[in-house]
């Protein structure tokens, strides 16, 4: 590998939509010559390749928080949301806590939501892997 110049800038675009530290970023921007897009796709095959699951950064005010999280909840398809400011981790929720909080507990989701108003967070949401016949290797656990 050779020594370039990576500019902090192409960093904090590829930690933004990965989620990765600044020196797997520069790293995957060293791997890409550069390309802030090849080094996202680098990424992001990476984190596949890790026990069956990719996870997806998504950037939310703290007013679009629960509808955000309620919305991935009714769409099925992740194991796990993590809510982070930052690079701290505030919460970690495995889905099935999520469904049972948001269903039994709506004064609770109501009461974190008013806390998190003016905040801006990053949800990180972890989804199965699918293989070319649309089955996850959670179904394929599941029926075993």
């Amino acid at each position: 590998m050779f020594d370039m110049d990576v500019r902090l800038e192409d960093i904090d675009v590829v930690r933004e939509r990965t989620g990765v530290s600044y020196s797997k970023a520069k790293e995957a921007l060293e791997q890409a010559n550069g390309s802030v897009v090849d080094a996202i796709i680098f990424i992001e095959k990476e984190q596949e390749k890790q026990e069956g699951v990719w996870t997806e950064n998504i950037n939310v005010k703290g007013s679009e928080l629960l509808e955000k999280v309620k919305d991935i909840i009714k769409k099925g398809n992740a194991t796990k949301i993590r809510v982070k400011k930052g690079e701290k981790v505030i919460v970690d929720i495995p889905i099935t806590v999520g469904v049972v909080t948001t269903i039994f507990f709506p004064y609770l989701t109501l009461l974190a939501s008013i806390i998190a108003l003016a905040a801006e967070y990053t949800l990180q949401i972890e989804h199965p892997v699918q293989d070319t016949t649309g089955v996850s290797n959670s179904d394929i656990e599941n029926k075993h």
